[in-house]
């Protein structure tokens, strides 16, 4: 795919990026595919589906206390649950405002180490890492931001994204369809949406301006950026999937870029499969 040889011009010392098509074909690759990168929050993603993983099994349900009186792991997953964004302060009721919180992914990992006995951080490695073969994929801290992780081995999480395996269908449509719907918030980096759509675990595109993904992007797009300059979107109208690693910060440099490189990227396979 000609449009990846864009991440060459990116303001970065490093970048690596990849699609993968939802029947599990990788399209392209570009860069280092093989290299470490601290992914920041696109650890929510794996973490929010190794919670997912967690209510399947049983060891949690979506609708049980978690976190903030009258909060649930729901909340917790969808930023709703009121807590702070770096802080174990309740800002808000339960429901009401999409206050993106890191504290609410830890307290979502806390929750589920003490359900199921088992490290947060082990689980999500048994639940989702190793049956996928992300074997250069490790949570080494918060599961809202302290995890490193190759392109190739994302692009692995994004097939499952595509054609899920260790999930029912419903489960992960589920997740990627928005969870108390018309709440508004403070997408970071990208200022204040009305409304600001969410699933459990996923940011969903929906008609936020402006956005880090593409104007040619469908609404139902839906995936994660992190502020170590690393991102993962799913286009299901498109049927593929983008991860882009680099190791520079997240700033003015990326809300330029990204938006043209994922345009131009769903324009190459609009002509691929035409």
């Amino acid at each position: 795919m000609d449009s990846l040889r864009m991440i060459e011009n990116w303001p970065v010392p490093t970048a690596a990026a990849g699609v993968v098509l939802a029947d599990g074909t990788v399209a392209g690759r570009h860069g280092p595919t093989g290299q470490r990168f601290p992914l920041a929050s696109v650890t929510k993603p794996l973490a929010a589906y190794g919670a997912l993983v967690a209510v399947e099994e049983g060891a949690v349900e979506l609708d049980e206390p978690a976190g903030p009186e009258g909060s649930t792991v729901r909340h917790l997953l969808a930023h709703t649950s009121g807590l702070a964004f770096d802080e174990h302060r309740t800002m808000a009721a339960p429901g009401t405002r999409r206050l993106y919180s890191n504290a609410g992914f830890e307290v979502l990992g806390d929750h589920i180490a003490k359900a199921s006995g088992i490290p947060f951080a082990e689980y999500v490695r048994q639940a989702v890492f190793e049956p996928l073969g992300m074997a250069d994929t490790e949570l080494t801290g918060s599961p809202a931001k302290d995890s490193v992780s190759t392109v190739d081995d994302l692009l692995r999480f994004a097939a499952e994204l595509q054609a899920p395996r260790l999930l029912a269908r419903q489960t992960l449509d589920a997740a990627a369809t928005v969870a108390f719907p018309g709440v508004n918030g403070v997408l970071p980096g990208f200022g204040h949406q009305k409304p600001n759509d969410w699933g459990l675990g996923f940011e969903i595109r929906g008609r936020k301006s402006p956005h880090w993904t593409g104007e040619t992007s469908s609404p139902r797009t839906f995936g994660h950026f992190g502020q170590s300059g690393t991102f993962l979107w799913v286009d299901p109208e498109a049927g593929a999937a983008c991860v882009a690693l680099t190791d520079r910060a997240f700033g003015e440099w990326a809300a330029k870029t990204w938006p043209t490189f994922t345009d131009a990227v769903l324009a190459d396979l609009r002509t691929t499969s035409a």
